[in-house]
């Protein structure tokens, strides 16, 4: 099986409709930096403890982003919201809720963040940063369908609270599991 098809090679792409749209167009650009967010998040759960309930929740947020990265994709081939694959209000709460219960455990946080503390904190802010990267491509679309932005919005300031989470000890990485005592 072949995965090259040549068709890009000037410089168009489809995304999923039958019409080809320059690899430089700004719903491109969006739908890149979602998948750059999306894998981010991979690496961060390759650093997590996949015993814990982390590695589940990140899994899930990679998979919100297909969800994201379809409704944008429908709104460019369709010109309209597209009826399937849509960001809900429920995925929003469900990102408010993770990220309420993860600040009730930090408490009062003061002054920035240096990321880096340890390799899951380092990715997880890795992470925040692409998301945000998408958000803002997102938000230069100036037509980003339904809820897609809140969803961004709230995503990256949930991986903002579980980096800090991690360097408090609340979400183990694998090296520290790992460690013989």
């Amino acid at each position: 099986m072949r995965i090259y098809t040549r068709r890009g090679d000037d410089g168009t792409t489809s995304v999923g409709g039958p019409g080809r749209i320059p690899k430089s167009d700004a719903t491109v650009e969006a739908l890149g930096a979602l998948d750059e967010a999306q894998a981010a998040l991979g690496v961060a759960r390759a650093a997590c403890d996949r015993h814990g309930g982390l590695a589940d929740l990140l899994v899930g947020l990679e998979r919100g982003l297909w969800t994201v990265m379809a409704q944008v994709g429908v709104a460019l081939e369709r010109g309209r919201r597209g009826s399937e694959n849509e960001v809900t209000p429920a995925m929003v709460a469900a990102l408010e809720a993770a990220i309420d219960e993860r600040v009730g455990l930090l408490g009062k946080i003061d002054g920035f963040a240096v990321p880096g503390e340890n390799p899951l904190a380092a990715a997880l802010d890795v992470a925040r940063t692409a998301v945000r990267r998408a958000e803002r491509r997102l938000v230069a679309l100036d037509s980003a369908p339904g809820l897609v932005i809140a969803y961004v919005n709230r995503l990256s300031d949930l991986c903002w609270v579980l980096a800090r989470a991690s360097e408090d000890g609340y979400l183990p990485a694998r090296e520290e599991r790992d460690r013989p005592r």
